[in-house]
């Protein structure tokens, strides 16, 4: 047994070698024979010969291991040395290669590359755009301050590109962590786009985003000294400047140059650089931004096809549209005779002396450099006027008489104290407390009776602000009270100060009360929007909804009567925004153009121009009558949230999701100044009465004030430590690193986001909010 043992492990050790075969040859045997049997002579035949040439083909073409790798390596040799390959040594390529010339396996290699690059290759490393991105913002950073404002706006296209190209090239991981590492220092100016941007994490998230196509298929706009571009390529082909002290290789090490080169790709295929021969001293530090960004869709096609070739600008387009008619409103003499012969008879009444200077009130003096409108360029309108046109005139004089004012100059003389009295205006704040879902919006009546608020619970709640009850017209009147019967007869007995009004079926975004009683008397009417697509007509004498407007196809943000009280305007998601009249359920225009969201509209005091903001960062100033836009304002970095219109008719004001206020001229579309401080979102604007100064309220739980007529700029801090300009703003604001110097007041709430701000025409400022519960912090 002990002998018969190492036998039987052999022959099991051999039958594993031994039965493939055989088992294969008696399968082949077994189908020859099957074949033979049917009949099939043909197939067999082949078989046969397919088993024959076989086996003699693959011992043929058996490759040793060294001939595997002489074909699969880039593989050279020396009559020398025969069979060794010279290119082993990654060290010894370059001296082996200048001794041997120009073998052919080397040039055959080179053919086989294709179209495929070097630089194609090293594009899809991902370690790449974190060292480049890591140095390009080293650099911005290291660089002279002079230079710093100009360099800063390139940060965030390449910033944008990099994580795009990242997630196409399916490295999600590293997307995410690039996002994580760069994103906080530019998130204060470009929140709402970074953070929806990080939502793009798959290719196919790319390829159906707007966003992303835009970055992908339009040219990103950079202005830039030329000094300031020289600068720059130097940086991007040699890595100079900007290196802090210490930094060993600087930017010239083998990873910086790769990180330069994915930066110089997406500066030669994705940026236009807008190259100014002004000198970098000679230009504000915020206006660098405001000519910047994806500018070819922005502006109006007719801009752009009178010059193909040429960078997108929009002063350019502006200018094309020629002057506006910004001045006040022409009054008929008929009109304006019949008020001051009141004023006459009031004054006679009163036994008032002065009241004979009220007079010149109604003839308010022409604005210099200001083209007013004539009474043909107006909207159409009733040709007779009534009483309550006499009452709303009169009472614009009285307001003008009675006005406090506000100078906002005066804070820089040496008696702050006294100095604050004058130029501060003073605020009455209304809270609302214990809203579950929220309160979207507030709004005042012109005479400053009524205050009303629209819910997220689809209804809108009136406030009398005198205390008076709020009585609406009675359900159980009986049937034998006429037509003549009067309308006391008709109201409710008793009210109460709140009414409460149901007829939208979501949240109430935007209210307006009627102006067409000015100051004079309590408003009729009120408008609301809301997201159920519609904006409604309330009759405040019958506490009910009148009118249902339907023409939007997605949620009305905003509504806004216009001056005259005929005419009113909506913005809605369906980015556009329309005209209306009350009198019919059809919009008279729609004003088509902006990309996004149209989020506010708002009327020029003459109501010949229709302003709009929307959340593609730009604001619009279009024609009322023509439905053309005559001014595009291209310069915030986010969501534009609110606008404000001066009483005077110069100026625009705009805010939104990007911190900052800026200030325009609508006569050359141009942006005068740029305001910061604002800690969160702005909600609301209001210019005074003689728009020298602007108040503004937001989500940081704040009310500002700012100087219009100042220059502004960043606050310059002294040897000292304390903030040039007025004291006031050094006490009072703990951010003032970060506000500029046009700032003269910052007034904090508790825990109230302040989503109205309104100057009375007598320029007492009243604001709202809801209060914020610490535990719906």
């Amino acid at each position: 047994m002990s002998a018969a043992t190492p036998a039987a492990s052999s022959s099991s050790s051999i039958s594993p070698t031994t039965t493939a075969p055989q088992d294969s040859s008696s399968i082949d045997r077994l189908v020859l024979e099957y074949l033979r049997v049917r009949g099939h002579k043909n197939a067999e035949t082949a078989l046969l010969e397919t088993l024959d040439t076989g086996t003699t083909e693959d011992a043929e073409n058996t490759v040793s291991s060294d001939e595997l790798l002489k074909a699969l390596a880039v593989f050279a040799q020396k009559p020398s040395r025969p069979g060794e390959n010279v290119l082993r040594d990654n060290a010894n390529v370059l001296q082996e290669l200048s001794t041997m010339g120009n073998p052919p396996n080397i040039q055959n290699l080179i053919a086989s590359l294709g179209v495929v690059g070097a630089e194609d290759i090293l594009s899809v490393d991902p370690t790449d755009k974190q060292e480049g991105f890591k140095d390009l913002e080293t650099w911005v950073e290291g660089s002279l301050d002079m230079y710093k404002p100009e360099f800063r706006p390139i940060l965030y296209p390449i910033f944008c590109h990099f994580y795009l190209d990242l997630i196409q090239k399916g490295f999600k991981e590293a997307a995410i962590r690039f996002y994580s590492t760069f994103a906080p220092t530019l998130t204060p100016s470009h929140n709402s786009t970074l953070h929806h941007l990080s939502t793009l994490l798959l290719p196919s998230h790319v390829q159906l985003d707007s966003l992303a196509q835009r970055f992908l298929n339009e040219k990103y706009i950079i202005r830039m000294s030329r000094s300031g571009f020289s600068l720059l390529i130097g940086w991007l082909t040699e890595g100079v400047g900007g290196e802090a002290l210490g930094a060993g290789e600087g930017f010239s090490g083998e990873m910086g140059k790769r990180g330069r080169a994915a930066v110089m790709r997406v500066v030669n295929n994705h940026l236009r650089f807008d190259v100014t021969s002004a000198s970098t001293t000679a230009v504000s530090p915020s206006a660098w931004e405001e000519s910047t960004g994806l500018l070819s869709s922005l502006l109006p096609p007719n801009a752009q096809a009178m010059n193909s070739s040429a960078i997108p600008n929009p002063n350019t387009f502006n200018a094309s549209k020629g002057e506006l008619k910004l001045g006040p409103p022409p009054i008929s003499e008929d009109l304006r005779a019949e008020t001051e012969r009141v004023l006459r008879e009031q004054a006679m009444l009163d036994r008032d002396p002065n009241a004979q200077y009220d007079i010149h009130f109604s003839r308010p003096p022409a604005i210099p450099g200001v083209i007013s409108p004539t009474e043909a360029d107006m909207l159409p309108h009733p040709p007779s006027f009534k009483t309550i046109d006499v009452q709303r005139e009169v009472e614009k004089v009285r307001d003008a008489r009675k006005r406090i004012r506000l100078e906002p100059s005066a804070l820089t003389s040496v008696d702050l104290g006294s100095a604050r009295a004058r130029a501060l205006p003073s605020i009455c704040a209304y809270t609302l407390h214990d809203v579950g879902e929220g309160a979207p919006c507030c709004v005042f009546s012109p005479d400053m009776t009524l205050m009303a608020s629209g819910f997220s619970e689809s209804y809108i709640r009136l406030w009398s602000l005198k205390g008076e009850n709020l009585k609406g017209i009675r359900n159980d009147r009986s049937p034998d009270l006429g037509k003549n019967s009067s309308t006391f007869r008709l109201r409710e007995r008793e009210g109460t100060t709140t009414r409460k009004l149901i007829g939208h079926s979501g949240p109430v975004y935007s209210l307006s009360f009627d102006p067409l009683g000015g100051s004079a008397v309590p408003p009729k009417y009120l408008l609301s929007s809301s997201a159920d697509a519609t904006a409604r007509l309330w009759s405040l004498d019958a506490m009910s909804n009148v009118v249902a407007y339907r023409g939007h196809q997605q949620p009305v943000w905003d509504v806004q009567w216009s001056p005259m009280g005929i005419y009113f305007a909506t913005a809605s998601r369906d980015r556009t925004a329309r005209l209306w009249t009350t009198d019919r359920t059809s919009c008279l225009r729609i004003y088509v153009g902006h990309l996004s969201d149209v989020d506010c509209v708002r009327f020029h005091p003459n109501s010949l121009y229709l302003a709009t903001g929307s959340s593609d960062w730009t604001a619009r100033l279009w024609d009322v009558q023509r439905g053309t836009c005559v001014r595009v304002f291209i310069g915030h970095q986010g969501t534009l949230s609110t606008l404000a219109i001066s009483p005077d008719g110069k100026y625009l004001a705009s805010a939104g999701e990007d911190l900052a206020i800026n200030l325009w001229d609508l006569g050359s579309g141009k942006r005068i100044k740029k305001m910061t401080g604002h800690t969160a979102s702005v909600y609301s604007l209001s210019f005074s009465a003689e728009s020298s100064m602007l108040v503004s309220g937001g989500a940081d739980w704040t009310v500002r004030c700012w100087d219009v007529k100042s220059a502004g700029g960043q606050v310059k801090p002294r040897e000292n430590g304390m903030e040039e300009g007025s004291g006031l703003r050094a006490e009072e604001d703990e951010n003032s690193e970060t506000c500029s110097s046009d700032l003269l007041a910052t007034f904090p709430t508790k825990r109230t986001p302040i989503t109205q701000v309104y100057f009375t025409p007598r320029n007492l400022c009243v604001v709202a909010g809801n209060y914020l519960a610490p535990e719906l912090r």
